[in-house]
């Protein structure tokens, strides 16, 4: 089967957050052991994966050096956390599929990902990333042309907007390079965010797109079979944090909206993936929601929260 596995931030960085580079190249080689496991299993696959530590880690910087060198753009941001993780995956993944005995090669690929200027979230960015600062660092900030706000006690903190994949640009080559029987990484981040302008060129833009939105539009555009968003844990969960908090295993589509409806979902953590699971789910592929471990088991055993394809009971 095609599979399409979107690696949360989790899977780049130490169980107690750490992301420094050797923290990260340790963490990723160990996913990439299960995601060779998968591969040698028989499945074509691609990846994608989050960024936000890394790109976190870049705003710093660009904090630091604010008064030396001006920011770089988010979309620059992206692009180069697209390139660091790419290649370190690159490094983990080739040895681990020949542990496995698997004989297939790894391209990672710079991937940029449409989005629409007029998408309302530009005109009120809510998306919160990197740290708190005092107002007088964020003011050299917003001199710089960003969106902060006051958060109170916390301090001030950045906005962006964070608005919907339209289209992965670069799909012709991602298609290519399955063709060729590479397994291919893409779309890192949810893409490098870009506009079309009046006249057909394109630009980056300063935003952040859902990576696991991107996702289940990278893996209905690849005819994917199957798209599991990794995690750190095995199950979407209901009631969670109360007495009669439960997993989620096999469940139709139906029922997942109308747990999403019941607001089970937060929209800081699951929320997102289940948003994403169901998209991908209503265009009649099949979503898993599982850990990073259980991957193989959720493609052959329908392990973790599977999303049944039919929209109805």
């Amino acid at each position: 089967m095609r599979v399409l596995v979107a690696l949360g931030g989790n899977a780049m960085t130490s169980a107690d957050g750490s992301a420094d580079p050797g923290a990260q190249v340790r963490a990723i080689t160990e996913a990439m052991e299960h995601v060779a496991e998968l591969v040698a299993a028989g499945h074509d696959v691609v990846l994608t994966h989050g960024n936000g530590p890394q790109v976190g880690n870049l705003l710093v910087k660009n904090e630091l050096a604010a008064s030396v060198v001006p920011p770089v753009p988010l979309d620059w941001c992206g692009a180069q956390t697209q390139g660091t993780i790419g290649f370190t995956v690159l490094d983990a993944l080739e040895p681990a599929l020949a542990r496995h005995g698997a004989d297939r090669s790894v391209a990672a690929l710079v991937t940029r990902t449409l989005v629409d200027a007029a998408d309302p979230h530009f005109a009120e960015p809510t998306k919160p990333i990197g740290r708190y600062l005092p107002a007088a660092e964020a003011q050299q900030m917003i001199d710089h042309g960003q969106q902060w706000e006051d958060r109170g006690d916390k301090g001030w903190r950045r906005v962006v907007a964070s608005p919907e994949p339209i289209e992965v640009l670069d799909l012709p080559a991602i298609r290519a390079l399955i063709d060729a029987g590479q397994v291919v990484v893409a779309a890192g981040g949810g893409g490098i965010p870009v506009v079309r302008d009046a006249d057909g060129t394109l630009r980056g833009v300063e935003a952040v797109i859902d990576k696991d939105l991107t996702a289940a539009l990278l893996a209905r555009a690849l005819e994917c079979d199957i798209l599991i968003i990794a995690t750190d844990v095995d199950h979407a969960m209901v009631d969670y944090g109360t007495p009669d908090e439960r997993p989620l295993g096999f469940t139709s589509l139906a029922q997942m909206k109308a747990h999403a409806a019941d607001g089970q979902f937060t929209s800081g953590s699951m929320g997102p993936k289940v948003d994403a699971a169901m998209r991908f789910a209503e265009s009649g592929g099949r979503s898993i929601i599982t850990s990073l471990a259980h991957i193989t088991d959720a493609v052959e055993r329908e392990f973790g929260t599977v999303i049944d394809t039919s929209p109805e009971d």
